[in-house]
């Protein structure tokens, strides 16, 4: 293996795994009308497909330094696969809830691939493959609501199913079962033998304490709940949104115009990795008031741009002009892959030794966003399905302020090492300096 070669298996794995993790979301219309479902129940389901991540990325991370990623992700893939194929042959609701529940924790794989990129390249490009890794990830929700309504359209006849989201789901599970075996013949835990050891050593409870208490873990975690959380809400509401929203009943346009989004919120992803990078490396102030701290700065103008652009999505669907809201949904989806680029900068360059355990913190309570937005989106007190949008927003600035907090120099340099309880530090841990 070669770190290029191991960014590749890994950004395959995970794309697919968004893609299956987001395949209900361009069938939710005629999964509606099997199911008898109203738009807030739509709305429970969007949010039911983030409620197993939290816990199961914080696992996956420490499993994942503890044992190395290929065997996890493998694991993973497979199980994900067995449910998808389980749940297009379900007869009843709650079967159906229950394996799409199953199926929706494809998304801890990312946690799972950051940690494996985190093992084989450099700190001064981590930002890039980092970034390169999770934006063409997150681009397989962009790849599923594109190809899955062609593929599978509303006059499918298949050998197997005369249902297209069931056939969807079917085929799809195939596949994900393929790329498992894949993944655990071909990958490699560690670009050296003394890097898997550091890392598995680190794979402590008491270890995983200490670096989940620290300041920066908290405050990058919180950023993702309004960065990548927000981005798993939309890739699981926008559909709806446009469809409901615009009375924009086509389905394939309605879920082309939610693709701008994840197209956007993914494949823009590896910009704000790699801007972190260059601040870094350069030395680079672009917001005085964290002077010297140059990843710190980036992260806090993204969080900034999407609490700003929240607000646009309101007013662009108060217009009623749909691409108004489309053009300011894809500006959404760039805010988002700017803070997510840039959180998973900080990630791996403030804690080494345990990128899979840091990792599975911040990417697990991050996806209590896409838990919580739908619920705000879909509310039946709501003016409008527009309005939630600004209701969202209203509730990241805390999100914000605790950045602002945080990010200033003096808690800055030791947001590794100081934190909110006094658990042992962990082996190894280093000093963020000037990231």
């Amino acid at each position: 293996m070669t770190k290029y070669r191991t960014l590749l298996l890994a950004t395959v794995g995970f794309n697919f795994s968004f893609l299956i993790w987001f395949s209900f979301a361009p069938f939710t219309g005629g999964m509606a009308e099997e199911f008898s479902l109203t738009t807030v129940e739509i709305g429970i389901l969007a949010s039911s497909a983030i409620w197993m991540a939290p816990f199961g990325r914080i696992l996956t991370g420490w499993l994942s330094d503890r044992f190395g990623a290929p065997v996890i992700f493998s694991i993973v893939l497979a199980y994900v696969g067995v449910f998808s194929i389980a749940s297009a042959f379900a007869q009843g609701y709650g079967v159906f809830f229950a394996t799409r529940l199953i199926v929706a924790t494809a998304g801890i794989t990312f946690v799972i691939g950051i940690q494996h990129v985190a093992e084989w390249f450099e700190s001064e490009n981590l930002g890039l493959a980092e970034g390169i890794y999770a934006g063409v990830g997150n681009a397989g929700a962009a790849g599923g609501a594109l190809v899955l309504p062609r593929v599978f359209g509303t006059d499918w006849s298949g050998p197997l199913f005369q249902t297209n989201w069931r056939a969807a789901f079917f085929y799809t599970g195939i596949v994900s079962i393929l790329l498992a075996g894949v993944y655990f013949v071909f990958g490699e835990a560690a670009k050296s033998d003394e890097k898997r050891q550091a890392t598995k050593e680190n794979a402590t409870l008491r270890g995983w304490l200490h670096t989940a208490t620290r300041y920066g873990t908290v405050v990058l975690a919180a950023a993702y709940i309004m960065s990548f959380g927000l981005e798993l809400s939309m890739n699981g509401w926008l559909a709806t949104y446009y469809r409901e929203g615009f009375n924009t009943q086509n389905l394939v346009l309605a879920s082309t115009f939610a693709a701008t989004f994840s197209v956007a919120a993914g494949l823009l992803r590896p910009f704000g990795g790699y801007i972190s990078d260059v601040l870094a490396r350069t030395e680079t102030n672009i917001l005085p008031i964290f002077t010297g701290h140059y990843r710190e700065q980036w992260t806090f103008l993204g969080l900034c741009f999407i609490v700003v652009m929240m607000v646009a999505m309101t007013f662009a669907g108060l217009s009623g002009v749909v691409m108004n809201a489309v053009i300011v949904g894809f500006l959404v989806g760039a805010g988002c892959a700017w803070a997510e680029g840039a959180i998973f900068a900080q990630v791996p360059a403030m804690f080494p030794n345990s990128s899979g355990a840091v990792a599975g913190v911040v990417g697990g309570v991050g996806t209590v966003g896409g838990i919580v937005y739908p619920l705000i989106y879909s509310a039946p007190w709501l003016a409008n399905l527009h309005v939630g949008y600004s209701v969202t927003a209203v509730t990241m600035v805390p999100i914000v302020l605790l950045a602002a907090w945080v990010f200033r120099p003096e808690i800055a340099t030791v947001a590794n090492t100081a934190g909110f309880t006094d658990a042992g530090p962990e082996t190894g841990s280093v000093t963020p300096g000037d990231d």
